[in-house]
């Protein structure tokens, strides 16, 4: 017969997308003797990489006898000390679930708290609870401390950005989570590498300015790029465009008639050479508009464009004058 202070070993599992905390498949094999020896519970990690922003979701399975019995969530960046993120209990039928938000690396670890209150055991009469507490779990020792790393994230505009040569673009964002002296990096693609033009730290809340002086008129991929440090991942942006201006001499007309494309862009302007439906970036005193080719012209030797009412008006263009376009 197996003495009475014997009991079944507890598993625990812990899920982040794909993170797992669990008893290892050769517990299954574990005589009771053993488990009570070894009293630890285990971690066997299938993921342990987070996207910043996501939660770290725990579940588990423990006993239906130690229903009740409350469980904390600790986590510890780089050896310092460990704190609680959040706790729970066993319910009834053995299982138990936390869901907490995580947004620096670092290790986690489950910590047994203890078990119910005596209020909540088996029972109601003191004597079926003195009965209770004998018969309690006995303490089983924190898990082993897993490594769980997070992304940081760039919060960036989605527009594309425009400049002038010989003028610094800058570019603004945040990188999460908020912190400041983090180095952020403005790299642009050439030859199918992206190399470093602009370096800056982050200021108190996590804000950052880069700028750059495109010397080069057309139009140039560029990313803001995190290398990592000890509390998040490396994480860079997408590649996105810049598109740097140079000078044309430029007119304005009505094109309340047909069109030499066939139809009317909301922003128009004609060329007399560009393709019906390209779109240009013009830029005049502060202002920046897209517009669409949907005509022909301007007819007047130096005239690179001919802009529509509604494409000089979001400009401010009046008459004849130099702009600013990516083409």
């Amino acid at each position: 017969m197996r003495p009475a202070n014997l009991r079944c070993p507890r598993t625990v599992r812990i899920t982040a997308g794909a993170l797992a905390i669990a008893a290892p498949a050769s517990a299954a094999a574990l005589t009771a003797n053993q488990a009570d020896a070894l009293g630890v519970l285990q971690i066997t990690p299938a993921s342990d990489h987070l996207r910043y922003g996501h939660a770290l979701t725990v579940r588990g399975l423990a006993p239906s006898s130690d229903r009740g019995y409350r469980l904390a969530l600790q986590f510890s960046r780089r050896g310092r000390p460990w704190h609680t993120l959040a706790s729970t209990k066993v319910r009834a039928n053995g299982a138990f679930r936390v869901r907490v938000p995580l947004t620096r690396s670092g290790s986690v670890r489950v910590v047994p708290v203890g078990p119910p209150a005596p209020s909540q055991r088996r029972g109601g009469v003191a004597g079926t609870n003195l009965l209770s507490a004998a018969s309690a779990p006995a303490p089983i020792a924190a898990s082993p401390a897993q490594p769980v790393a997070v992304d940081a994230r760039l919060a960036m505009a989605p527009s594309a950005l425009v400049a002038l040569p010989g003028q610094p673009l800058t570019v603004r964002g945040a990188l999460l989570p908020r912190r400041p002296g983090a180095v952020v990096r403005l790299q642009t693609r050439a030859h199918h590498r992206w190399h470093t033009v602009a370096v800056a730290r982050t200021r108190r809340h996590g804000g950052f300015v880069l700028r750059h002086a495109v010397r080069r008129a057309g139009k140039q991929s560029f990313r803001v790029s995190f290398a990592g440090d000890a509390g998040n991942t490396a994480v860079s942006t997408r590649g996105r465009s810049v598109v740097s201006l140079h000078p044309a001499l430029a007119s304005w007309y009505y094109d309340g008639g047909n069109t030499a494309c066939g139809f009317h862009a909301g922003y128009g302007v004609a060329s007399p050479y560009l393709p019906c439906g390209t779109k240009v970036t013009f830029a005049y005193q502060g202002r920046t508009v897209t517009a669409v080719v949907d005509d022909r012209g301007p007819f007047v030797p130096g005239r690179t464009f001919d802009l529509n009412q509604s494409t000089a008006g979001a400009l401010g263009f009046g008459g004849v004058d130099t702009v600013w376009t990516s083409i």
